[in-house]
């Protein structure tokens, strides 16, 4: 049996890892046959050539209960399709490349800008959400996950993890989060989550008082974690910044849907490493500074929805307050490492708050500044209310695309 135990006001499975994966791929199994399994993988044609995919791959060639595996393709042009094809091929499952950059995507893309309906810019939000548009018109799956390309130390036993409360018959999770320590090469990791989310959540709640959804946030270990499984069917009404809010816009959106007695979170791993983001303190639009604007101008969007209202004087006090709850975050991580025998450099975890604090008066004035903004995505109900048919067009592009030549 796996223990768990109650964090916050999400069910929480903690030390599922415990498990053994021959057990729980052998329940797989036998679950898919009542809800197949599909398996998104959004990816940058860079991370076919680099450490991480390989090996993920590798190990989803093992994986004996999915019924698709869809990639969604960015920034490749025709050969590099054309490689990746070869690349993904190995894969035994039932597998398409949604090649975003090709003519017949695009075309598709230009349709629904026409209606204005496609998504703004691009970004992992925008990849994300037409492998979603895919699978729910593909209808091979019933439950669906994903996770990110660029895992250092992916085992198959993550995957298993993360489908499984979803999956299972007698329970009635819709979404379930994953979560794992952020600790690689004797370093702690997750400066964003840590540095950013966690005391800009306490500060919102200081200034706003105990809303229900930053208690909510707040119940997550992993707010910002690129992998999550849910019912098909919750991908039908929710609207996802095309940038890199999209982990918090997709819990945003599954907490307007749903009790949150229907959402869990999960531990998925002993040790998690991937390619980490260069801070980008002189570019606004890379690594961790381009990230935490964004994330913090979903969240400024997301608790309008929920009727706070802010203002340029707000966004001053914000920054005071989150600043100071953030360096006494700093505090507690560095004795935390000690007591682990971990390295953590105070110097930049200070620059890094520093920057976080800098871009929560940004996101501020650029939330202010544009009130018209559309800043999620449609969702598919809406693009299938105002054109039917393109969900199978859709699907037979990316048939024409896979096909060989």
């Amino acid at each position: 049996m796996s223990d768990f135990h109650q964090n916050g006001i999400i069910t929480d499975f903690h030390n599922l890892t415990r498990r053994p994966l021959a057990a729980l791929e052998a329940e797989l199994v036998d679950f898919s046959a009542r809800r197949p399994m599909s398996l998104i993988l959004p990816s940058l044609y860079a991370e076919l050539e680099g450490p991480a995919l390989a090996h993920i791959i590798e190990e989803l060639s093992r994986v004996p209960y999915l019924a698709e595996v869809v990639i969604g393709l960015d920034r490749a042009d025709r050969e590099q399709f054309l490689h990746a094809r070869a690349f993904f091929d190995r894969l035994p499952q039932h597998h398409r490349i949604l090649w975003n950059d090709g003519p017949r995507l695009q075309a598709l893309d230009a349709e629904l800008e026409a209606q204005g309906l496609a998504p703004q810019q691009p970004g992992k939000g925008r990849n994300v959400w037409y492998c979603a548009g895919y699978v729910q018109a593909s209808n091979r799956g019933r439950v669906v996950a994903l996770h990110d390309c660029d895992i250092l130390t992916y085992d198959r036993g993550l995957l298993a993890r993360l489908f499984f409360p979803v999956v299972h018959p007698h329970f009635n999770y819709e979404f379930c989060k994953g979560y794992y320590p952020r600790i690689a090469e004797g370093r702690l990791n997750g400066r964003v989550s840590r540095l950013m989310v966690t005391p800009l959540l306490r500060a919102l709640k200081q200034m706003h008082g105990p809303l229900p959804y930053l208690e909510y946030l707040d119940s997550y270990r992993y707010p910002l974690s690129g992998e999550f499984s849910m019912r098909s069917e919750v991908l039908d009404g929710i609207r996802i910044p095309a940038d890199w809010g999209l982990e918090i816009g997709v819990l945003s959106e599954v907490h307007r849907n749903y009790s949150t007695k229907r959402l869990c979170q999960v531990d998925l791993a002993d040790a998690y490493d991937h390619k980490h983001q260069p801070v980008s303190a002189e570019d606004a639009a890379g690594g961790l500074n381009r990230m935490s604007l964004d994330i913090a101008k979903a969240l400024y969007r997301k608790l309008a929805t929920q009727g706070v209202t802010f203002s340029a004087e707000g966004f001053r006090t914000l920054k005071a307050t989150y600043y100071r709850l953030a360096l006494d975050l700093i505090e507690a991580y560095d004795h935390d490492a000690v007591m682990n025998g971990l390295t953590l450099d105070r110097h930049a975890e200070e620059q890094a708050v520093e920057l976080f604090a800098a871009n929560l008066l940004e996101a501020g004035s650029a939330f202010l500044d544009n009130p018209g903004e559309r800043p999620f995505i449609p969702s598919w109900n809406r693009v299938r209310a105002a054109i039917p048919d393109l969900p199978e067009r859709m699907v037979q592009a990316v048939e024409q695309d896979n096909a060989a030549d």
